[in-house]
């Protein structure tokens, strides 16, 4: 099993993956995959799309072993979300 070392502060990772996603990868990925996953590696770029966290990071690592990745749900502003929501307002 390969360890895997983070090089950025959580801030930093989280300020170049937006950026990427921001200026060239949301335009690619957008059409027909609201709600998937893309993994980004920070350093190179690169991404990968998939239903899943787990997998869309692993075929990142696959190409790039000591990618730094960061992920974001396509169409969302974030991955998931926690507690209670209710869509439909009660009178």
């Amino acid at each position: 099993m390969t360890v895997r070392q983070r090089r950025y502060s959580k801030e930093e990772l989280a300020r170049r993956g937006q950026e990427l996603y921001e200026t060239s990868i949301r335009q690619q990925v957008e059409a027909g995959n609201e709600g998937k996953i893309v993994a980004i590696d920070i350093e190179t770029g690169d991404f990968e799309v998939d239903e899943n966290i787990v997998p869309a990071t692993n075929q990142l690592f696959e190409r790039h072993p000591d990618a730094q990745p960061w992920v974001i749900r396509i169409g969302h502003r974030a991955v998931d979300h926690f507690g209670a929501r209710s869509l439909k307002k009660t009178p």
